[in-house]
């Protein structure tokens, strides 16, 4: 691997796929979920030996509530166990993990889970993994537009002194880079509601495979596409 390589600072992967990669092998939906969960394992440990700092995966979105009962609470118990089965060895690999998005609908044993894994890989330093469980894009900005709101009213700030950085810290993702790759699996072309103000200058790429196909292979692929890219966030260069 060349040192000279582009190597984006933050990867953002929407896992998409499972559930189509179980009807192709007429299995359960949920038997889709849990083959997802070795690629997430392949995609942190490519993540760590190319190098990027930030990977942030879509892991559960606020509009997932409304799929069946018994898939929702499959995959709350997947993550338990995953939760148990991988903090330790996350830990071992330097990879930190951090929860991004509301808490308020998880179940007690959810929300110990989520403290259990970011208090076991705290010190980690390689790696931050972050995990947007029960996330939306457009309900953080709003949250975030809230607040600023109610800190101009008590007089704290006025209007003018709100600006990109000021929103941005209001964010759920306050404290993280913006992504600079975002990767959405099964070759659908379209965000779905994630990372929607921090992707604004993003590379986007669409590879057709299906999420629990995604290995570090494919990762590795992603990596050499982003190479390829030029990133000019809205200005120009001497070849355009």
């Amino acid at each position: 691997m060349s040192q000279e390589r582009a190597i984006p600072k933050h990867v953002a992967i929407i896992m998409d796929g499972n559930g189509r990669w179980a009807k192709q092998r007429n299995k359960e939906r949920y038997e889709g979920h849990i083959a997802g969960v070795e690629s997430v394992r392949a995609a942190v440990r490519a993540a760590v030996r190319n190098g990027v700092e930030w990977l942030t995966l879509y892991a559960f979105s606020t509009e997932n509530w409304g799929r069946p009962t018994a898939e929702v609470e499959a995959i709350m118990e997947l993550f338990c166990r995953t939760v148990m089965g991988e903090a330790d060895d996350l830990a071992r690999q330097g990879v930190r993990v951090r929860i991004m998005g509301e808490r308020t609908r998880f179940t007690a044993k959810v929300l110990e889970m989520i403290d259990h894994i970011e208090r076991t890989t705290a010190e980690a330093d390689k790696l931050t993994l972050v995990l947007a469980f029960n996330y939306s894009a457009r309900r953080e900005m709003i949250l975030a537009t809230r607040a600023l709101a109610e800190r101009v009213s008590k007089g704290e700030i006025t209007t003018d002194d709100i600006d990109e950085e000021r929103f941005a810290s209001e964010l759920m993702s306050r404290g993280i880079p913006d992504p600079d790759f975002v990767i959405r699996t099964s070759g659908e072309c379209r965000l779905s509601n994630f990372l929607l103000w921090q992707s604004s200058y993003a590379e986007l790429y669409f590879p057709e495979v299906l999420w629990p196909d995604f290995d570090e292979a494919e990762f590795d692929k992603a990596m050499e596409e982003y190479a390829r890219r030029e990133r000019r966030y809205g200005l120009v260069t001497e070849d355009c």
